[in-house]
């Protein structure tokens, strides 16, 4: 449900809606979601001084509760 809602969201503010990606990965310390971009869009879903990242993890952590979950935006020029 988090992964939907984190990637719902993230599309509504890339210019490339089709290229992003949500991964829900379980680890240890809990959730991680994973977000993949495309490379043209990784400022804008970063924002300016971080901010919209931010946004993202304060609305994912209020939808998450006790839990929690941490997200992760991948630069996917490094990875691969």
């Amino acid at each position: 449900m988090l992964a939907d809602a984190l990637e719902h969201l993230v599309r509504g503010v890339v210019d490339n809606p089709d290229d992003v990606t949500v991964r829900d990965k379980q680890l240890r310390r809990g959730s991680l979601l994973e977000v993949r971009v495309h490379p043209d869009d990784l400022g804008k879903v970063i924002g300016r001084g971080g901010r919209t990242a931010s946004a993202f993890r304060t609305v994912i952590s209020a939808l998450a509760g006790r839990g929690g979950a941490r997200i992760d935006f991948v630069d996917v020029d490094r990875q691969r």
